[in-house]
């Protein structure tokens, strides 16, 4: 929830960015839900998805790197 701050902030200061975010736990919008967000979860789901993102990662690097090499 912070990257739109942080991204506020680089832009102030001339950097370009590219973010992304992993939604790793449930909102919880039952005022009487006894559910609590923890933290375990969010570890959980981050192992989970971490192979996905490694490819996205790894992708991504390519295409900028890629396109950095087309552009000289």
């Amino acid at each position: 929830m912070s990257t739109v701050h942080e991204v506020i902030t680089a832009r102030h200061c001339g950097i370009t960015s590219f973010a992304f975010s992993l939604i790793t736990n449930k909102c919880i919008t039952d005022y009487d839900s006894q559910d609590e967000p923890n933290h375990e979860e969010v570890i959980d789901m981050g192992k989970l998805r971490e192979p996905v993102l490694k490819e996205f990662v790894t992708r991504l690097v390519r295409e900028i790197e890629a396109s950095m090499n087309e552009d000289k």
